[in-house]
């Protein structure tokens, strides 16, 4: 797989670039700055693209910016965006422009090699990774709203697990319950909340995830 990193903060770029030299991946470009960040896009067209979204010169959201940029440039450019906290708006923006093959991960999520790369081979594979916290707060606020009261606590968790990218065996293994169980809540959630099952799981994922972004 063909990565470019961007990341502020030297210790994870370059812990990033040796991880995934390891295990077989080409680092086509490290990089620090936004502005730098789309020209290296363009010009390799990596598999992935894992980026902070805080870039210099304006610590704002160049990473962000760049990568919307790109994927306008090369339509479906998977993009897995680094934070280091919690950002509803950028989480928001993000989710607003296409959940196929993105992610958005906390940069504590970094140093969990196995949970990070499981995450970055989804995002590349066109799936997508949301950080289990960014879930977690997105559904805090809906519920502050009233917006899930339809659902029952057990359809939140499955939609928890449903909104982070896993299908319905994965969420019945962490569950510990049984796959056609899984397959009945996921019925009632699209049911109880309007929303068409489509017929794939990114489709439903794209589903859930405009939904907690409404």
């Amino acid at each position: 797989m063909r990565v470019v990193i961007a990341d502020d903060n030297a210790f994870i770029r370059e812990g990033l670039s040796l991880m995934l030299s390891t295990v077989g991946h080409e680092v086509c470009a490290v990089l620090e700055r936004g502005p730098d960040v789309l020209p290296a896009l363009l010009e390799h067209r990596p598999d992935i693209a894992v980026l902070d979204v805080r870039l210099p010169p304006g610590f704002t959201d160049e990473g962000l910016r760049a990568a919307a940029a790109a994927r306008e440039e090369i339509p479906g450019l998977p993009v897995l965006m680094l934070s280091q906290y919690v950002e509803h708006a950028y989480a928001a923006e993000l989710l607003a422009n296409g959940a196929s093959g993105v992610g958005y991960l906390l940069k504590d999520r970094v140093g969990r090699i196995e949970e990070f790369r499981e995450a970055m081979d989804r995002v590349a594979a066109g799936g997508t990774a949301m950080d289990p916290e960014v879930i977690s707060q997105l559904m805090a606020r809906r519920l502050a709203a009233n917006a899930l009261d339809v659902l029952s606590p057990r359809e939140r968790e499955v939609l928890a697990l449903m909104a982070e990218g896993y299908g319905n065996g994965a969420i019945a293994g962490k569950l510990f319950i049984a796959e056609t169980s899984v397959n009945k809540h996921v019925g009632n959630i699209f049911a109880r909340l309007g929303l068409a099952a489509g017929t794939g799981d990114h489709r439903r994922v794209r589903a859930v995830l405009a939904y907690l972004n409404a």
